[in-house]
């Protein structure tokens, strides 16, 4: 059942009810709001905002009350407002902070010891294309048509395993990037082969978007005539740091014949 309408930009935009929140249980996430019950989690006005029933969802599966959270690229505090919520130790840190409990730090050297943290959360920029900070280390500041963005995202990777426990989990929120002149950015995909590279695969979750813009019609009608989709979901992958003489995956047989297939298609 919808609430009613709220005007946005002169327009009403039907907004719905909050459902309780529930753990998930399919590989498609589909909550209609930003934020989970009667608060708000982060800003809202940041933009690129994380919707905090994401992060909820990851820590009441991979953590205990207590643990460490690390969030490095923490944005506007969501991780740490759902930290709060849930009992969590949690620790956020961003190039330009944007509140006091957010400690300024850069996601490829972190000031927290190896081995600690239950959970990462990382939700990275995915392109030159918002402006994040006037700190030339942003990673916001990279295109991810180029090779500097997927260098500079597999430092990010390599501290995450780095500061987080053997056994312990990453959470990679991201969209992958379309511009009509160059074509499709495939950053999940990118960003998921860089991350193998050291962690376990454990799931791919598809998380639906619910940005204003897929409300509105001209969007859809420039998108039909255009021949381009619109994005309406966002990858979420889930990966476990492995524990000393832990058996790698099955699929990771199959992984090392397509890389060596790559290799062999690169050279020709």
């Amino acid at each position: 059942m919808l609430n009613p309408p709220s005007k946005q930009r002169g327009k009403p935009v039907s907004r719905p009810n909050k459902p309780p929140l529930r753990l998930e249980s399919t590989t498609l996430w589909n909550y209609p709001s930003q934020h989970y019950g009667k608060g708000v989690q982060g800003d809202p006005r940041y933009p690129g905002a994380t919707p905090s029933y994401i992060i909820w969802n990851l820590i009441q599966r991979y953590t205990r009350p207590g643990e460490l959270v690390v969030d490095p690229m923490c944005g506007s505090g969501t991780t740490l407002d759902v930290c709060r919520d849930t009992g969590r130790i949690g620790r956020g840190f961003d190039l330009n902070p944007y509140r006091p409990d957010i400690e300024q730090g850069d996601a490829r050297s972190l000031p927290i010891d190896s081995n600690v943290a239950a959970l990462v959360f990382i939700d990275p920029p995915y392109g030159d294309h918002i402006h994040y900070s006037d700190d030339n280390r942003c990673i916001g500041k990279l295109s991810s048509y180029s090779p500097a963005y997927y260098q500079a995202m597999d430092d990010v990777l390599k501290e995450a395993h780095r500061i987080l426990r053997p056994g312990g989990h990453l959470g990679l929120y991201v969209c992958d990037y379309y511009e009509k002149k160059r074509g499709i950015a495939c950053v999940g995909f990118g960003l998921l082969g860089l991350a193998i590279k050291r962690f376990f695969p454990v799931d791919v979750i598809a998380v639906v978007r619910h940005h204003r813009t897929l409300l509105q019609g001209n969007y859809h009608k420039a998108a039909v005539e255009g021949n381009f989709f619109l994005r309406a979901f966002n990858h979420l992958f889930i990966l476990k740091k492995p524990a000393p003489r832990e058996a790698r995956p099955p699929f990771f047989e199959a992984l090392d014949w397509i890389r060596e297939s790559l290799a062999k298609e690169g050279k020709k």
